[in-house]
C-alpha cells in the first residue's frame, strides 16, 4: 500500500477549480498549483521597465520545471475539545485561552445553542428507519419526487418566524481586558494506550504509524476500535485518499470488503463533501456527489448516497422550485365557475437536492437566524443627521445615515473605501454609542486605528471573540458593544460570522464592510456574497476611487480590463521572465536590491506573492531563495534562524506573518505584528512556514509598502480575476510584476471570474421575513 503522509492540511478555498481528490496544500489557506501551460508573447498591465537597470538575469540552473502537485503539509492540530474559558480572578488570575482555542470552545458552543434551539422547536417529524428531524422529512421528498408520487412543490414550508428577541444589550461596558502574550495552543492529548492501539490497527493494515495521533484527534480515544470494524474511517483523517483507505481495508478485511461496502460508500460521501467544503462549498448537488462515488467503483451511487444520509453521515435539503404553486393550486381549486383557472401543467422551478455536513448546515442556519435578529431588534429611528452632515465625504455621510436606521448593513468599495468606515466609528462614538471595528489581520487593525484616530477603538477578529481586545462582554455573555464594523467581510467563512452574529446583542448594529473583488475566504462559505445577493439589508457602494496608478489599475482588473497605466513614478513595473528560474532569480534581485534602491523600501517590507506552494516558482522554493540572500543561515531552530520572515497558522484560514526572534525550550518565539507568540516544539514543523513569499489567499486583508507578485509560466491554469486583483492590491506604493505567462494574464482577468461555491446563506436569508413584511 502507498504510505500515507503523516501530515494534517489546512483549509482551503480558492477560487480556482481543483482536483477534488488532491489533498491542500499549506497550513492556512490552499491555493492552486501551477500547471505548464503555453502562452504566446503577451500584453502587460505597464509599461515594461527594468527598475534596477542591471544585466541581464540567468535563469537559476537548479530551478527545473517540474510538475507542480500540491503537496499535503502539516497545519495546527485542534486544541482538545474539553477546552473551557478561562476566568479571571483578581487574587489569583488564570491564564488566558489562545486565540485559537476560544474560537473553538465559540464554535463547540454555539453548535450546543444551535442543537437545543432546534430540539425545542418542535416534535421529530416521522421519517425512515436511521432518520429523524429535517433530514427524514427531506428524504421522504426526495423519494416522493423520484417516484413521481408527488410534485416537489408539495414538500415546500413557509419560511420559520424570525426568533423572539434573545436578550438586550446592558447600557455600560466592561473595562477592557488587557491581552496577554499569546501561546499556540497544544495538541489535543491522546492517551498512551489509545496511540498504541491505533498503532496496532495502522500496523496490521499497512498503514504508517505516525497516522496515528492524527488519527485518535480525528476518531477519538476509541479510534482503534473504530478502525478495526471500519477501516474507512481513516478517510477522516486530512490527507488520506479513498484508493489508501481502501488498500488499508483490504488488508484489515480481505475477502469482506468490496467497492459497494456500505462502510465505504457512507465514509466516501463524508469524504467528498470534506474536499468540497475545502473548495469553499457548504453544500453539493447530489448529483455532482453521486458522479464521485461512481468515479470511485460504486455500482448504485444513489442508493449509496440515501444509505449516507439515513446514517446521518450527510444531511438532504431541497432547494429551488416554485414556492408559490402550492398556493396557486389551492387558490385554482377555489375559482368561480366563470373564472380562468391557472394552468395546472406549467412546469415551476426544478427542485434541486443538495447534501451537506451537520457542522456547516448549522452554522449557516444559525448566521441566518443571528442576522434576521439583528435587523428585526435594531432602533430604526435613532437620529444621526448631525453626525452624517459633519462626515468627511459623501460616501461617509450615506453609510452612517444608513446605519442610523438599520441593523445590517453591507459595505462595499476598495481600499480608500476603507475610510468610509472608519468615519462611521468615529461618528458613532462621538454619539456616545460603544462602536468598534473588527480587522482580519493586525496589519489592518493598526490601518483602520491610524484612520478612526483611536487604537482602542480597532481589534482583530480573534483577538474580539477571545476576548484579549475590545470592550469583552456583558453578563448575558454577549459582546459589550452597540457598533460593530466588520472590514474584509470577504475573509468570513460561515463558521466564524455564525459565532460572531452569535455573539451580538439584540439591537446592536452589525456593518459588514469589503471589496467583493478579492478572493474569498479561506474556509467554507461566502458570506459578504451572500448578503449582498440576499438583498436583505441596506446597502452602501462607496464611491471613493482607489488612487494612483495602482488603484487604478486594480480598478480595471475589478471589471474584466488589464489597462496599460500611466506610472511616472515606477509605481507599477513588469518584468518579463522566460521561465520558473529566471523569475525565481529576478524576484530575489527585485526584493533585495532594485526595489529598496529605486523606492527606498527595505526588504522586510516588501511582500512576494505567488500562485501557489508547489512548483519550480512557487512559495517553497521562493522562500528558500529569499532565505538564503537575505538571512542566511543553519536553520537550528526546525529550520528556522532569528531575523526569518515566518508565517504563523494558529487555527485553519488564519494566517500570521511574523518574525522569529528566538527559541528555547518552550518553543520558538515569534513577533507577530508586535504581539510574542510563543509556538510549542512540537508544532513548529506544522504550522510555521517561512513568510517572505505568500500565496494571495494567504496575504488577503494585508497590504505592505511594496509587493512584488510572481507569474511564472506554469501559473496560467491557476490565475483567475479574484486572483490577480487581491494580488495586485497588495502593495501601497509599488507593485512589480514578474511576468512570465504572457496572454494568459489578460485572459484571465477578462475571462476567468471567482468560482462559485455553492452554499445555502441566500435562499435562507431571502426566506427570512424582513421587518417591512411584518408589520
Amino acid at each position: 500500500m502507498t504510505a500515507l503522509p503523516g501530515e494534517t492540511p489546512g483549509t482551503g478555498g480558492t477560487d480556482t477549480p481543483q482536483d477534488a481528490v488532491s489533498p491542500p496544500d499549506e497550513a492556512g489557506a490552499q491555493e492552486p498549483t501551477a500547471d505548464a501551460d503555453p502562452a504566446s508573447d503577451g500584453a502587460g498591465a505597464a509599461e515594461v521597465v527594468d527598475p534596477a537597470s542591471t544585466e541581464a538575469a540567468e535563469p537559476d540552473a537548479g530551478a527545473e520545471a517540474e510538475a507542480a502537485s500540491t503537496e499535503g503539509a502539516t497545519e495546527a492540530e485542534a486544541p482538545s475539545a474539553g477546552t473551557e474559558a478561562a476566568s479571571t480572578d483578581a487574587a489569583s488570575p488564570a491564564p488566558e485561552l489562545s486565540e485559537a482555542q476560544a474560537e473553538l470552545a465559540a464554535q463547540r458552543e454555539l453548535r450546543e445553542r444551535i442543537e437545543q434551539r432546534k430540539a425545542a422547536k418542535a416534535a421529530p417529524i416521522a421519517a425512515g428507519a436511521g432518520l429523524s428531524g429535517t433530514a427524514a422529512d427531506l428524504l421522504a421528498a426526495v423519494r416522493a419526487v423520484e417516484s413521481g408520487e408527488k410534485t416537489g412543490s408539495a414538500f415546500f414550508a413557509s419560511p420559520a418566524p424570525a426568533q423572539a428577541p434573545r436578550r438586550t444589550a446592558p447600557a455600560a461596558a466592561q473595562p477592557p481586558r488587557t491581552p496577554a502574550p499569546q501561546a499556540a495552543p497544544a495538541p489535543q492529548s491522546a492517551s498512551p494506550e489509545a496511540l498504541d492501539a491505533v498503532r496496532s490497527v495502522l500496523v496490521e493494515g499497512g498503514a504508517p504509524e505516525a497516522l496515528a495521533r492524527p488519527a485518535v484527534g480525528a476518531l477519538g480515544e476509541q479510534a482503534g476500535e473504530l478502525l478495526r470494524t471500519d477501516p474507512w474511517q481513516l478517510l477522516a483523517v486530512p490527507g488520506v485518499r479513498p484508493e489508501q483507505a481502501d488498500g488499508f481495508a483490504r488488508a484489515l478485511l480481505g475477502a469482506d470488503c468490496g467497492p459497494d461496502d456500505g462502510r465505504r460508500t457512507a465514509a466516501l460521501v463524508g469524504w467528498v463533501l470534506e474536499r468540497a467544503a475545502l473548495q469553499g462549498h457548504t453544500a453539493l448537488d447530489a448529483e455532482a456527489v453521486r458522479a464521485a462515488l461512481a468515479e470511485r467503483a460504486v455500482s448504485d451511487p444513489d442508493a449509496a448516497v440515501l444509505e449516507a444520509v439515513e446514517e446521518g453521515v450527510a444531511l438532504l435539503f431541497q432547494e429551488g422550485g416554485d414556492e408559490e404553486q402550492e398556493e396557486t393550486e389551492a387558490d385554482a381549486e377555489e375559482t368561480d365557475e366563470g373564472g380562468l383557472a391557472p394552468d395546472a401543467d406549467a412546469p415551476g422551478e426544478p427542485v434541486r437536492i443538495l447534501l451537506g455536513l451537520d457542522r456547516y448546515a448549522l452554522a449557516e442556519e444559525s448566521l441566518a437566524d443571528g442576522l434576521a435578529r439583528l435587523v428585526n431588534t435594531c432602533e430604526k429611528a435613532a437620529d444621526w443627521a448631525e453626525a452624517a452632515a459633519a462626515a468627511p465625504s459623501p460616501s461617509a455621510a450615506e453609510l452612517i445615515r444608513t446605519t442610523a436606521a438599520a441593523g445590517l448593513v453591507a459595505h462595499s468599495g476598495g481600499e480608500a473605501a476603507r475610510a468610509e468606515p472608519a468615519a462611521l466609528i468615529a461618528a458613532a462614538r462621538g454619539l456616545g454609542l460603544r462602536a468598534f471595528g473588527a480587522a482580519h489581520s493586525e496589519d489592518g487593525r493598526r490601518r483602520l486605528s491610524a484612520a478612526t484616530g483611536d487604537p482602542d477603538t480597532a481589534v482583530t477578529l480573534a483577538g474580539l471573540l477571545s476576548g484579549a481586545q475590545g470592550p469583552g462582554r456583558d453578563e448575558d455573555g454577549a459582546l459589550a458593544l452597540d457598533l460593530l464594523v466588520v472590514l474584509d467581510a470577504p475573509q468570513l467563512d460561515v463558521e466564524g460570522a455564525a459565532v460572531l452574529v452569535e455573539a451580538l446583542a439584540d439591537g446592536a448594529r452589525l456593518v459588514l464592510s469589503g471589496d467583493p473583488g478579492v478572493l474569498g475566504s479561506a474556509g467554507a462559505g461566502r458570506v459578504f456574497a451572500d448578503v449582498l445577493a440576499a438583498r436583505t439589508c441596506p446597502q452602501v457602494v462607496s464611491r471613493t476611487p482607489d488612487p494612483g496608478p495602482i488603484g487604478e489599475l486594480v480598478s480595471g482588473i475589478g471589471i474584466g480590463e488589464l489597462n496599460q497605466v500611466d506610472a511616472p513614478g515606477k509605481e507599477v513595473v513588469i518584468v518579463p521572465v522566460r521561465d520558473a528560474g529566471e523569475a525565481v532569480h529576478r524576484t530575489v534581485q527585485l526584493v533585495a536590491d532594485s526595489v529598496p534602491r529605486a523606492f527606498s523600501i527595505p526588504a522586510d517590507e516588501t511582500q512576494v506573492i505567488t500562485v501557489g506552494h508547489g512548483g519550480a516558482a512557487g512559495t517553497r522554493v521562493l522562500n528558500e531563495a529569499l532565505k538564503q540572500r537575505l538571512n542566511p543561515g543553519p536553520g537550528r531552530f526546525g529550520g528556522f534562524d532569528p531575523g526569518d520572515r515566518v508565517v504563523h497558522v494558529p487555527a485553519p484560514g488564519r494566517a500570521v506573518p511574523g518574525v522569529v526572534r528566538s527559541a528555547d525550550a518552550e518553543g520558538l518565539h515569534l513577533d507577530c505584528g508586535g504581539v510574542p507568540v510563543v509556538v510549542p516544539q512540537e508544532r513548529v514543523e506544522s504550522s510555521v512556514r517561512h513568510g517572505w513569499a505568500l500565496s494571495a489567499h494567504q496575504a488577503a486583508g494585508m497590504r505592505w509598502p511594496a509587493a512584488v507578485v510572481v507569474l511564472p509560466g506554469d501559473a496560467a491554469q491557476g490565475l483567475s480575476r479574484p486572483w490577480v486583483y487581491t494580488a495586485f492590491g497588495r502593495g501601497e506604493r509599488h507593485l512589480s510584476v514578474v511576468h512570465g505567462v504572457d496572454q494568459a494574464l489578460p485572459h484571465a482577468v477578462a475571462q476567468v471570474p471567482a468560482q462559485e461555491r455553492t452554499t445555502r446563506l441566500r435562499p435562507l436569508l431571502e426566506a427570512l421575513p424582513t421587518p417591512d413584511a411584518a408589520s
